[in-house]
């Protein structure tokens, strides 16, 4: 975003009252900036922050709502990244409000773009939340006859539960090596071949250094090698 726009400059002085911990200076800061708005792409980004400061969350979904519809009435390259994060928030939102199929739909929209989101911690960070919000919504779409969808993001179960029994062992012992090789791509894994590439190169990457117990190698070389990973 250009720094120059005095609505980003308005945004960035709020994030800096979040961050002080001052969260009624901050709305200011954000109301301002939709107020000061003098377009669909400002207003989208004022609208973002707006929705993070609102009391109930039916006003949370409506400024998200806001935001995303003035995304789509920009429709130019300057809001290609925003729409992965754009979707997490609509999912949330109707996830808080218990619209547990709704959400699921919203987040498989993230899903479908999250590669045009800018990578690095932004990016890993939609990953997570995309992730986490499919995980937590599947069942309601699979009750709503859409089972294809509600599971096909998730790794698969021949691989998860020996994995997240590695992950419980590494935790207890504070293996942080291991757990920072193989969580990112672990949670933020949405079932695409980049994604199952990913995650086993990581487990690979741990099995290859050959610093943990035997038992623990062994059953690590047998997760690299099911099917679900090739």
């Amino acid at each position: 975003m250009d720094q120059d726009l005095p609505v980003v400059q308005l945004c960035v002085a709020g994030m800096q009252a979040e961050a002080e911990g001052h969260p009624d200076e901050a709305l200011g800061f954000f109301q301002r900036a939709w107020d000061t708005a003098r377009d669909d792409y400002e207003a989208c980004i004022a609208a973002h922050y707006l929705a993070r400061h609102q009391s109930s969350p039916d006003e949370t979904l409506r400024w998200n709502q806001e935001c995303l519809d003035r995304a789509d009435l920009v429709g130019d390259e300057r809001v290609r990244g925003f729409y992965a994060s754009l979707y997490v928030n609509m999912g949330q939102a109707h996830r808080d409000l218990g619209q547990l199929g709704s959400a699921h739909a919203y987040f498989t929209r993230a899903a479908a773009r999250v590669a045009d989101a800018p990578q690095g911690q932004y990016g890993d960070w939609n990953r997570f939340a995309i992730a986490d919000g499919l995980r937590d919504t599947a069942a309601a779409a699979a009750a709503d006859e859409d089972a294809e969808t509600a599971v096909r993001w998730g790794v698969d179960e021949v691989v998860d539960g020996p994995v997240r029994e590695l992950f419980s062992r590494w935790c207890a012992r504070g293996d942080l090596k291991a757990l920072a090789l193989t969580l990112p791509a672990y949670l933020g894994y949405l079932g695409t071949d980049e994604d199952r590439e990913r995650l086993r190169s990581a487990l690979h990457m741990v099995h290859a250094a050959r610093w943990l117990p035997e038992d623990e190698q062994a059953a690590l070389g047998e997760v690299i090698g099911a099917a679900a990973l090739r």
